[in-house]
């Protein structure tokens, strides 16, 4: 009989220090799945300017990153909203969620997400959330409309992966 081990999932906002882990983790999960907007190569930032991001993120009332991680170590999933700072624009946030592919099926995705849109309500500025997915990600796509995006447009060749066209699925909730 196996023994069961008991870890806690936290997720909490990013802060510079988490730079090396998240870069490390982009690479990780850009070489696992093609439903990401990048590869093996991750990010590709430097970790010094990753730092700069998450500091300037902090500073405002329209963008944030979320980490999950198990016992507060180990990096598993990330979810952020970048929005413009243009006074027109402001209220869009682009929704961005990964999860690392050992950790799929579990739920994190769904907690992201809801953390997402409780951050969102909470901002006082955020009023639509929008996202692109690759349109073969049966899952993501599952996971959204669970969370009461809608879907409004199919995008053909929103994507190249391989030599192949990839149609995106623009998805969008509104935050009243």
């Amino acid at each position: 009989m196996r023994k069961r081990e008991k870890v806690e999932i936290m997720i909490r906002e990013a802060i510079p220090a988490d730079a090396k882990d998240i870069i490390a983790f982009s690479k990780k999960t850009g070489a696992e799945t093609p439903y990401l907007a990048y590869g093996p190569e991750g990010l590709e930032l430097s970790e010094a300017f990753e730092e700069m991001y998450l500091e300037d993120l902090m500073e405002k009332d329209n963008n944030v990153m979320l980490i999950a991680t198990i016992n507060n170590k180990q990096l598993i999933g990330l979810a952020s909203v970048g929005a413009s700072d243009k006074p027109k624009l402001r209220h869009v946030g682009e929704v961005g969620i990964t999860v690392e592919k050992d950790y799929w099926g579990f739920g994190i995705g769904s907690v992201l997400m809801e953390e997402i849109e409780t951050w969102a309500i909470e901002s006082g500025v955020i009023r639509r959330l929008e996202l692109t997915v690759h349109g073969g990600n049966e899952r993501a796509i599952h996971l959204y409309e669970k969370m009461g995006y809608q879907k409004e447009a199919v995008m053909p060749r929103a994507m190249l992966i391989d030599g192949e066209f990839i149609d995106g699925v623009m998805m969008s909730l509104m935050i009243d």
